[in-house]
């Protein structure tokens, strides 16, 4: 095989290949030999029609084959011979590349190659420093857990005889919608419980303003005007007069703060107990987050010293999932499932997404480089018991069964396993920087 290697720029190589005469020739011996063996040609016995008839009938289909099997052999053996990690293949289309016997055959591949990265400080005596983060868990925030647990645990109680609706007290109504005095179909309500002062409409009204100072069995009208391009006929251009009812008015109760209390929140015997767990707890999440603070601070100084060409397969790759992504959240969304469904409006949303999220597509791509390149120098690997301690937190993550992540990550086939696993080893090489960084002060 002779081999010539052409730079086209930092990141794309072009590599002309050509497979000597007598492999070319041995191959379409081998191919002829085979559909010798597949066909059957009247007069003669399988296996032993004549090689100038076969030629003279499958000549083309013969040199398809060959081309078929010659091009990617051959590129693979160029790939390991040159030593290029290609992330984008180029080849000739396979129908306008000529082969005959006698002659040797050459073709080129165009490849995009990932770039040599040459990694900057990240570890003694070069470290990244970080500025510290003072951040510590305040007896205010303890206060405020304690205080949503009891929210968690009011419960609502009748007010008193004769009080006026404030905010924050609830109330159960009875609404109905009037069109020209007679009952709007559709829009009878009883009994719905609502918290004054929450801005929540009622059958599409704003009833905070009117429901102050009401009391029990009182009576509040409210009158809603709807434009002419209403788009509901019975509605367009006409007011509703909306009745409401103050049925019952409710004040929540919020429980005593005492031993007793801490016992109905879980296994503690005493307000004080709970004020430790917590305490526990709020500071164990600051110091995660506290930890991911400082990892986006590393991430950040990664890309602003390495300097080098992103290869655009990869940036245009992590687009388009990142896109889908966007498009499938939006599907989750009630009432965005059909937003897009014409073509030429979603293809006018996915360019426009481009064009948005390129950057962040680019960043994330070239912090994966960079990743990748440290877990190379220093060794790192992905062990089994890496890939399960990544499936059992994905698995409390999603509140499914480990077993079934690992189904849904089986479901991907290879490509699935090898993005979870790429994943796992970027992880561990942010943390070795982790590690290895100084925190001043």
């Amino acid at each position: 095989m002779k081999l010539e290697v052409t730079e086209l720029g930092p990141i794309k190589r072009a590599l002309k290949i050509e497979v000597p005469e007598e492999e070319v020739n041995r191959r379409f011996e081998q191919a002829y030999a085979e559909l010798n063996r597949q066909v059957q040609i009247p007069g003669f016995r399988a296996g032993k029609a004549p090689l100038a008839l076969l030629e003279k009938r499958y000549a083309k289909a013969v040199e398809e084959d060959v081309v078929r099997r010659l091009v990617p052999d051959y590129y693979d053996r160029a790939i390991r011979q040159t030593g290029i990690v290609p992330v984008l293949v180029e080849v000739p289309p396979l129908e306008r590349v000529k082969i005959r016997r006698n002659a040797a055959f050459s073709f080129t591949a165009t490849v995009e190659i990932k770039p040599k990265i040459e990694l900057r400080d990240y570890r003694p005596p070069n470290p990244i420093s970080l500025k510290p983060d003072k951040r510590t868990v305040s007896d205010e925030q303890i206060d405020q857990a304690i205080e949503a647990l009891r929210e968690q645990q009011a419960q609502l109680h009748p007010a008193p005889s004769g009080t006026a609706l404030a905010a924050g007290d609830y109330a159960t109504l009875d609404v109905e919608g009037f069109l020209d005095l007679v009952p709007l179909e559709g829009t009878k309500k009883e009994g719905q419980l609502y918290k004054v002062g929450s801005q929540t409409p009622i059958l599409g009204i704003d009833v905070d303003e009117h429901l102050l100072n009401k009391k029990e069995g009182e009576f509040v009208e409210v009158s809603q005007p709807y434009p002419a391009t209403h788009p509901d006929p019975r509605l367009a251009g006409k007011s509703v007069v909306f009745r409401m009812r103050v049925g019952s008015v409710k004040q929540k109760k919020l429980p005593p703060l005492d031993d007793e209390f801490a016992k109905d929140c879980g296994p503690y015997s005493s307000l004080a107990q709970l004020r430790e767990k917590l305490r526990a707890e709020i500071e164990r999440a600051l110091k995660k987050d506290i930890e991911e603070a400082y990892k986006d601070t590393i991430l950040k100084r990664l890309v602003e010293t390495h300097h080098f060409e992103v290869p655009e397969t990869l940036v245009e790759r992590e687009l388009t999932a990142m896109v889908r992504q966007l498009f499938e959240v939006r599907r989750r969304q009630k009432g965005r499932a059909g937003d897009f469904d014409d073509p030429v409006k979603r293809q006018e949303e996915i360019k426009r997404l481009q064009k948005e999220h390129l950057p962040e597509a680019t960043r994330r791509v070239k912090v994966g480089l960079i990743l990748e390149a440290i877990s190379e120098k220093e060794g790192l690997t992905v062990q089994n018991e890496d890939v399960e301690t990544e499936i059992n937190r994905l698995s409390a993550d999603l509140k499914l069964a480990p077993q079934e992540v690992r189904k849904l990550v089986e479901a991907g086939g290879e490509d699935s396993m090898d993005d979870l696993k790429g994943r796992i080893l970027a992880d561990k090489a942010l943390d070795f920087v982790y590690r290895h960084a100084v925190i001043q002060g």
